[in-house]
């Protein structure tokens, strides 16, 4: 089995439904708001061409709209002709007939224009959303084990869903309607004052009064926005914690105060959630009020034009859905601006994670042909922090088909140094070499390669035992697959499974046992065949009878290979060549299992220490 990093699965929680603004998202405000819709923006660039046809649909029919209330106004005027006995009736029928073919055309039109811009806008956002999750997957493989290490589980998994989606809700709702409300002020304004200036004057006094509330509730809400999205963060985080756990939860009786836990962070996210969402909505029905005190003064006024016959009847009903028209967009731009921010907030946390540091790049062209199965540790230096060096100057030799083992207390630095090996994390100073070769020298592929990794801490896939046993080697034959098994111990619990080879694995694997788990992993490592193996206590979730079966198939297993043991219990490694003692990142021992017994060194602490009693 080629050694593997474990990742997260994804899994979309709380995640935004189509219109609702910011919901699952986050909603502070962008560090760099300029940088960041031109790097978005870049995204878009292969649509260029089809976002200005788009946006040419959307004027012609902000322009068709606008047109609608003016002919309105002219059936209206015509009509009220007729009653003052200035134009027959016939001929206003006439005239009202064709009118509605007009009005009716108009219709049709907008609606083809609404289906073509709507469902392009929604291909462009689902096309540019789907290079930006593939480029975070192909980002994830590149990242260091730091990067995941220092890193909540469910922020990395919201950048990749909510902020992905809310991003995508933006390109494919917002940014059209954005435009076309921006078209429809211009254009509505522009027929308020053909039909009267003054009238115009009017409606536009309370435009202030309007901004003014938009800009103090839009303010007062940002903070409950922010909330939200920090509390969301942590629900999704115990949430996370509380499934991956839940059989510890249940055997430690935590129930109850996990439950305690989760009431307490969704109290929060409902108190800011819904602060959040009325700060949102009230801002409608005030700006409704402010725009009929405007209604209210043009009625009157245009009332009195009407009288002195300044202004036609039609015109001032024309004026009136020419208002509705331009404070609406007004409103609705505010919103989508809100939304364009909320957008661009989680554009930049996605680049964030898209400009996180690389592990360093590769070289080398060719790979080693050498396969000797040897490994140096010279003068090594590695720490997790600049300030807390954990090796300093770290020397050892594991020969050709040797069987190193590596014992200490927690924290020693045991897996560490595998983790060094590996090239999960990058050494500070020194050298190691695999096969002669020295491993920065190498493509990390070729490298993990060499090896096959049995850990204490499983990890199974979705999927059948069959495509588990054979992940990293897709060309296994069934007999192959079978035979791993048989020399696992793994076949005959596998063979009284319902489907056999075929049994699906559920999430997590649940539905077998952890001592099965692992010998499957066994199983795994025993069908890649590797050059070198790393075992971290694989055998410490099964039975005793098992263990020994297992042990006598890892001999066969590691025979003629280099093999590195990382042990807790000292008795798994008596036989192993040669024993490293790790204590505070330094080798403090080596040796054999008799020979450091009989020195009475740190080793012989630890064994007499873990055996006392017995």
């Amino acid at each position: 089995m080629s050694a593997q990093e474990q990742r997260p699965k994804q899994a979309q929680m709380f995640a935004p439904r189509p219109g609702m603004r910011h919901m699952g998202g986050p909603v502070e405000k962008a560090k760099n708001f300029k940088g960041t819709v031109k790097r978005l923006t870049g995204y878009l660039k292969p649509f260029y061409a089809a976002l200005i046809v788009i946006f040419i649909f959307i004027l012609l029919r902000t322009i068709f709209d606008t047109a609608a209330p003016k002919i309105i106004g002219l059936a209206i005027t015509k009509l009220f002709e007729v009653i003052k006995g200035k134009s027959l009736v016939a001929d206003a029928l006439i005239y009202i007939t064709r009118v509605t073919v007009v009005l009716v055309a108009l219709g049709v039109v907008n609606t083809v224009i609404a289906y073509f811009t709507q469902k392009s806008m929604a291909v462009i956002a689902q096309t540019v959303i789907y290079n930006l999750r593939k480029e975070i997957d192909l980002k994830f493989l590149r990242l260091p084990l730091k990067y995941f290490d220092s890193k909540q589980h469910g922020d990395i998994m919201s950048r990749m869903t909510n902020d992905a989606d809310n991003i995508n809700n933006t390109l494919s709702q917002g940014l059209s309607q954005f435009v076309s409300s921006v078209i429809g002020i211009v254009g509505a304004l522009v027929m308020m004052l053909v039909i009267s200036p003054m009238l115009t004057l009017i409606a536009i006094i309370v435009l202030p009064l309007s901004f003014g509330v938009t800009v103090m509730i839009a303010k007062k809400s940002q903070k409950f926005y922010t909330t939200q999205q920090k509390t969301l963060g942590e629900i999704n985080s115990h949430v996370e914690e509380m499934l991956s756990g839940h059989a510890v939860v249940k055997a430690f009786g935590y129930g109850k105060k996990s439950k305690e836990r989760f009431e307490e962070i969704n109290s929060r996210l409902y108190e800011a959630g819904w602060k959040a969402q009325f700060m949102s909505v009230i801002i409608f029905p005030i700006m409704n009020f402010i725009s009929n005190l405007g209604y209210a003064a043009v009625c009157v006024a245009g009332g009195l034009m009407v009288a002195v016959g300044k202004l036609a009847l039609g015109d001032i009903q024309a004026f009136i859905l020419y208002i509705r028209m331009f404070t609406q967009p007004v409103a609705q731009a505010a919103g989508m601006a809100n939304m364009l921010q909320s957008a661009v907030a989680s554009a930049e946390r996605i680049f964030e994670l898209l400009d996180e540091p690389e592990e360093i790049s590769e070289t080398v062209s060719e790979e080693q042909g050498t396969q000797n199965g040897e490994v140096k540790f010279e003068n090594v230096s590695f720490g997790y922090s600049a300030d807390k060096p954990l090796f300093e100057g770290l020397t050892l030799i594991a020969k050709q088909g040797s069987t190193v083992a590596i014992v200490g207390p927690t924290g020693a630095g045991k897996t560490t140094l595998v983790n060094l090996l590996m090239r999960f994390y990058e050494i500070w100073g020194g050298k190691i070499t695999v096969d002669g070769f020295d491993i920065t020298d190498m493509k990390r592929a070729h490298l993990r390669k060499k090896f096959g990794m049995v850990l204490q801490d499983t990890w199974l896939f979705t999927g059948t035992i069959k495509e588990n046993i054979a992940y990293g080697c897709s060309g296994a034959s069934n007999e192959a697959i079978i035979n791993a098994a048989k020399a696992a111990h793994a076949h005959h619990f596998i063979e009284a499974l319902p489907e056999g080879y075929n049994t699906l694995l559920k999430e997590d694997a649940s539905n077998i046992s952890q001592g099965e788990k692992q010998l499957l992993t066994i199983a795994r490592a025993i069908l890649a065949d590797p050059e070198m193996l790393i075992l971290d206590e694989a055998t410490s979730s099964v039975d005793t009878r098992t263990e020994m079966l297992i042990q006598n198939a890892m001999k066969t297993l590691m025979k003629d290979r280099t093999a590195f043991v990382i042990a807790h219990r000292l008795s798994t490694i008596r036989n192993a060549g040669l024993i490293l003692v790790m204590d505070k990142g330094k080798i403090v021992e080596t040796g054999t299992h008799s020979g450091m017994l009989e020195k009475g060194g740190f080793y012989a602490k630890l064994y007499k220490a873990q055996f006392a009693g017995k």
